[in-house]
């Protein structure tokens, strides 16, 4: 079982990464906006301004969050506290950023209800939507909580 909390003023790096919390949830966030990703992509983006949001979102925050495991497993931040704060705040700029995507693409996927129903749009793409949406929560969710979780530990620095 994952250890709840680490020691004052520490950051793991290498393999602690996947013991300790917050750190654990950089996999399932890559996960479930990579679904997010891959999902959105597999239908047909319409409207394209929400969806292109979303697109953006789930690319950015993928790519961003590989880079921010990354940096921890090789030890780059080398425990300064600095590194604690600009975690909180990535956190904090992708649980919003999956915010304000997520409602417009579950706006857009009950429109699509609609339109599914006059066969303008075949229903795979309706279920396919309804899976993004579910997945865009769920990253926004992970993101709030590694948001919360980087808080706690950059104010034990």
């Amino acid at each position: 079982m994952a250890a709840v909390s680490q020691s004052v003023g520490s950051l793991p790096s290498g393999i602690q990464i996947c013991t300790t919390a917050p750190d654990i949830l950089y996999l399932p966030e890559l996960v479930f906006g990579g679904l997010v990703w891959i999902l959105v992509a597999s239908t047909l983006v319409k409207p394209e301004n929400p969806q292109g949001w979303v697109m953006f979102v789930s690319i950015f925050c993928f790519v961003m969050t590989l880079l921010w495991l990354i940096i921890f497993a090789c030890g780059g931040h080398k425990n300064r506290s600095s590194w604690a704060a600009a975690d909180f705040i990535y956190h904090l700029i992708a649980a919003m950023f999956y915010l304000s995507a997520s409602v417009p693409l579950a706006s857009v996927t009950i429109n699509m209800k609609n339109d599914t129903a006059q066969s303008i749009y075949p229903f795979k793409y309706y279920q396919i939507d309804i899976a993004s949406v579910v997945f865009s929560y769920i990253a926004t969710l992970l993101y709030f909580i590694h948001c919360i979780l980087s808080a706690v530990r950059w104010k034990s620095f």
